[in-house]
């Protein structure tokens, strides 16, 4: 038998023979006609090299073939029939599954407390994980289903990736409370250009890149500033700044989120910096999957509200800005 060429149709025939031991019942378990079963039964024989019944009085005996095979064959056209059927209406209090999220430590921050808020009350069988972001390698990690979703800055993608957009993020200078550089500043006000070029950075930069939007946006009113160091996660560089006399530009979402607990100043930059709009993505084969679409809406929302936020948390936080 050559089994990439049999038609699995035919299987529900033998099953539907094997119940009922008549093409008469058979066919009309099937709702087909008694010639298309006898019709189905004979490529049947041809096709298993067997006679599959033999006729005694008004019924079909099965052969010792189909004997053993009949609770085998039960088996799997079931599990094929569960495997091919629409799924279930989709109710996150009782659905499990995990989730992962390609993105920054950046959302470590932003994101996932106030997710696992949501997934705690309700979706309790869920697992959200946020893995590592590899530079460079987004969009191929959606494709080996490494992750669910990436969270990214805005950039060119493929067909087969749909996105959406989710926030702007303006960049923030911060500073420790006690470094002496920034004394005479007032919190919220904009740091002069001298005094931003003069001290040293630490920069966010998982590729080690020694440039990034910042050091573009000098560039072109021909000013440059002092990068003293690189670190691959966002938590590294808040860290360095608290317990040094390092600053860095870091998202305004960031920066109000963290600012109190690293005792960190926070400053607004001497150069005007496009906001890098921050983008949802994911494989368009996802679009079906009821798990994914839901949990892809519980993280948008709370994304895009960040947009709201950062510009209220200014507000309060620096009225006079």
């Amino acid at each position: 038998m050559n089994f990439a060429t049999l038609d699995l149709n035919l299987l529900r025939v033998l099953d539907a023979l094997i119940r009922e031991g008549s093409t008469v019942k058979a066919a009309k378990r099937l709702a087909m006609s008694q010639s298309a079963v006898s019709g189905a039964l004979s490529r049947l024989r041809h096709a298993l090299g067997d006679q599959l019944f033999i006729r005694q009085g008004n019924r079909l005996v099965a052969t010792d073939y189909v004997a053993r095979i009949e609770v085998g064959l039960r088996e799997e056209l079931q599990r094929l029939e569960a495997l091919l059927a629409p799924p279930v209406i989709f109710d996150p209090q009782t659905a499990e599954g995990t989730f992962r999220i390609a993105a920054s430590d950046f959302f470590a921050e932003i994101l996932m407390p106030p997710l696992g808020d949501i997934l705690q009350k309700s979706a309790p069988n869920f697992r959200a994980q946020l893995v590592d972001l590899v530079p460079n390698d987004y969009v191929a990690s959606l494709e080996r289903r490494n992750a669910d979703i990436a969270l990214i800055p805005d950039m060119a993608l493929p067909e087969w990736v749909n996105r959406e957009s989710l926030f702007h993020s303006p960049f923030q200078v911060i500073a420790r409370a006690g470094n002496p550089g920034v004394a005479g500043l007032k919190d919220g006000m904009q740091m002069p250009m001298d005094l931003f070029c003069a001290l040293h950075h630490v920069l966010f930069s998982p590729e080690g890149n020694l440039a990034a939007m910042g050091d573009a946006a000098l560039q072109r009113v021909g000013k440059s500033r002092q990068v003293a160091m690189t670190v691959p996660v966002f938590s590294g560089v808040c860290r360095a700044v608290s317990e040094s006399d390092l600053i860095a530009l870091v998202p305004a979402q960031l920066a109000s989120k963290v600012a109190e607990t690293f005792g960190l100043r926070v400053f607004e930059p001497p150069m005007k910096i496009d906001p890098a709009l921050i983008i949802g993505i994911w494989h368009k084969r996802s679009d079906g999957a009821p798990m994914a679409a839901w949990m892809r809406s519980q993280v948008f929302g709370l994304m895009t509200a960040l947009n709201v936020a950062a510009k209220s948390a200014c507000q309060q936080r620096y009225p006079l800005a």
